[in-house]
């Protein structure tokens, strides 16, 4: 299950178990109740704070648990509303977020992570990608709306609709991300980064995002309907 860390005044979520570096970090239930306990604890410090994700190992996320839900095709609207439910509660946190993508960064982990405030990118290996198109298999509405409001709209388009496969330097340069490093400093950059705005945190912050990005936040939570399992395989 995903464990918090601290850094000065950054609180650091790893996604992953600790000590797991094999783990895909995909959407299960129970990781997705995990992370929002451990959100909440984040949240109720008092004083200066930001918020640090990362994994250890090959994948930083790959999204929706496609097993879990081929085997639970009747809870799937429910699934994707608390999905789509931690892609808005990321987007409008009141802490300064930033994302540190040490691999490989797939569907719904790819949405997670452009919901961060800034994103931080492994420069040598492991991809971003949003593979719906190669697998036939399209995303709710609130992720769409998350991406076209997080993410530059020509780049988005392109990554939607042909499905490639971004290293960390094109990732950079067509805007899904803000920083590259090297392995052993994307972790470390990150955290200096929100370091540098735990000041920030607060009301006015969460209030900030809220309106800035209120369209995706209403679509994001708006209950899903009638949802079929393939079009749900990608990740929300």
């Amino acid at each position: 299950m995903p464990y918090l860390e601290r850094s000065g005044d950054v609180f650091v979520l790893y996604f992953g178990e600790e000590g797991e570096r094999d783990s895909e970090n995909a959407f299960h239930p129970d990781w997705i109740a995990s992370v929002d306990g451990l959100l909440d604890r984040v949240e109720q410090h008092d004083g200066p704070a930001a918020l640090v994700t990362t994994a250890v190992g090959k994948f930083y996320s790959t999204g929706l648990d496609t097993a879990w839900v081929l085997a639970n095709t009747d809870k799937l609207n429910s699934y994707i509303d608390r999905v789509q439910a931690l892609f808005a509660r990321i987007l409008t946190f009141p802490l300064p977020t930033v994302a540190a993508l040490t691999g490989h960064t797939f569907g719904g982990g790819a949405i997670l992570a452009a919901a961060h405030d800034h994103r931080v990118m492994r420069e040598d290996r492991g991809y971003f990608c949003l593979p719906g198109i190669t697998i036939g298999a399209s995303y709710a509405p609130g992720s769409i709306a998350l991406l076209a409001a997080r993410l530059p709209a020509r780049a988005v388009h392109t990554a939607l609709v042909t499905g490639q496969r971004y290293g960390g330097i094109a990732a950079k340069e067509l805007g899904f991300v803000d920083e590259v490093a090297s392995e052993q400093q994307v972790l470390a950059d990150a955290v200096a980064h929100a370091q540098g705005l735990v000041a920030t945190r607060g009301r006015t912050l969460g209030e900030i995002k809220s309106s800035l990005y209120s369209g995706a936040v209403a679509s994001l939570r708006t209950p899903v309907v009638n949802l079929e399992t393939q079009e749900a395989l990608n990740g929300g």
